[in-house]
């Protein structure tokens, strides 16, 4: 078959993609950014689009000739700037659903959330909105609604479990629902099973885990996994787990996307569980269990390379983005006769008031685009450039600073090993 799949660079999407061209199906993948997938996935065709500009019926039509079968594995978990829950969980696979029953195109599966069907959030009620407008078509729809998902790939909720597992203590957050956790794997084989042509359609199926775990239960099995002790337990006030929200809620705001968000919390207090009966009856799939699901695959180096990184990586790219910050402030503000002095001591002259505060300008350029997703890796490579610049420069006007005892000098190297693995962990998938 040739399939469409909507979301084909997400957990799901990219597993999906995986297991459809290991069938010899041919893959027609949409995301919003797809350079590194065409490159991984070159069996597949890509076409680069933005869900929340594709409300209507006939921006999709050109992307359906010739496909069979769509699969919708799209999903955010809350409106940020540049992403809008409503445009891409409800409005884009509305025209979606649309534009195939134009087609003739019958087979529809899309990949919603378990809880869907009970609101709590935005989130969910634009999931459950998607939903029903698939459901409102005349499709062979397939509705499907996993709890929490997770894999050997880690990627928002299931990379959190790791970081986690990763600390010293085990931190338990107050008002946390029941998990039944499934597999990535027996998500995958359930959407191959439903673009089968003599498959069941019209069913809206929950795909759950086969038992019940509690948020800490779930991140014991990461421990135990990762081959570490356990840890002792820690209650989190409730005051301190809003606080953490609320700076996830800040860091969405310039383009990052930390899994501790206001919708998390509205969703997990509530948790992710539901029957599987129905689900396991159709496909005659039988879901692992989280610790049978780990113990098939052990945790190799990269894991817990992964594990203890995760919780770091903000530290650094908050630490970063504040010292570049701080120092250009400096520069241009208290520091700036002391700057401009150490100029003049080397030979700057007339230039050396400018050049302090255009260095401190720069500093604080730097500063502010790490701090913001989008410009976050063009802006650590300024900050690679102008650590290297200031190194060569102040070696050729001012050499007696590397024998000063505050070691300038010999301070920028650890600074631009910090900038490298900055770079290194950036990317989330």
């Amino acid at each position: 078959m040739r399939v469409m799949v909507v979301g084909a660079t997400g957990l799901i999407g990219s597993a999906v993609t995986a297991g459809l061209i290991a069938q010899g199906h041919a893959v027609v993948g949409i995301a919003r950014g797809i350079a590194d997938a065409s490159r991984s996935f070159p069996a597949a065709q890509w076409r680069s689009l933005d869900l929340a500009r594709m409300g209507e019926p006939s921006l999709w039509t050109p992307h359906l000739a010739g496909v069979e079968a769509v699969v919708n594995c799209a999903g955010i978990l809350q409106d940020a700037p540049g992403e809008s829950t409503r445009a891409v969980h409800a409005e884009a696979i509305a025209a979606l659903a649309a534009a195939c029953e134009a087609a003739g195109i019958r087979r529809f599966v899309q990949i919603s959330a378990i809880g869907a069907d009970e609101p709590l959030s935005d989130f969910s009620q634009t999931k459950n909105r998607g939903d029903q407008a698939v459901m409102a078509r005349d499709l062979d729809w397939v509705i499907l609604r996993p709890s929490v998902v997770v894999g050997r790939q880690a990627y928002g909720g299931s990379a959190l479990f790791r970081g986690l597992a990763s600390l010293p203590v085990l931190p338990v957050v107050a008002d946390t629902g029941p998990l039944q956790i499934v597999q990535l794997d027996d998500v995958v084989a359930t959407v191959l099973f439903f673009l089968a042509p003599d498959a069941p359609s019209r069913v809206v199926l929950e795909v759950a885990g086969p038992e019940r775990l509690s948020f800490a239960e779930v991140v014991r099995h990461y421990r135990r996994w990762l081959g570490w002790r356990e840890a002792r337990t820690i209650p989190v006030p409730a005051p301190l787990a809003a606080l953490l929200y609320r700076i996830g809620d800040a860091l969405s705001l310039l383009g990052w996307r930390p899994p501790m968000r206001s919708t998390a919390r509205r969703e997990i207090k509530r948790g992710a569980v539901g029957d599987p009966g129905e689900w396991m009856r159709l496909t005659g799939i039988v879901p692992r269990s989280l610790s049978a699901a780990l113990t098939a695959e052990p945790a190799g180096v990269q894991e817990r390379w992964f594990a203890v990184l995760y919780l770091l990586k903000p530290l650094i790219f908050g630490v970063f983005a504040l010292f570049w910050i701080v120092t250009g402030l400096l520069s241009i503000g208290p520091g700036y006769e002391i700057g401009r002095g150490l100029m003049e001591e080397g030979g700057a002259g007339a230039l050396s008031g400018p050049s302090v505060i255009a260095g401190g300008l720069a500093d604080l350029l730097i500063g502010v685009g790490i701090a913001f997703r989008r410009t976050a890796q063009p802006a650590l490579y300024a900050a690679l450039a102008i650590s290297l610049f200031y190194a060569a420069a102040g070696t050729a006007l001012l050499p007696r600073l590397w024998i000063d005892p505050l070691g300038p000098m010999v301070k920028i190297w650890p600074i631009i090993v910090l900038n490298c693995l900055a770079l290194a962990v950036l990317r989330d998938r």
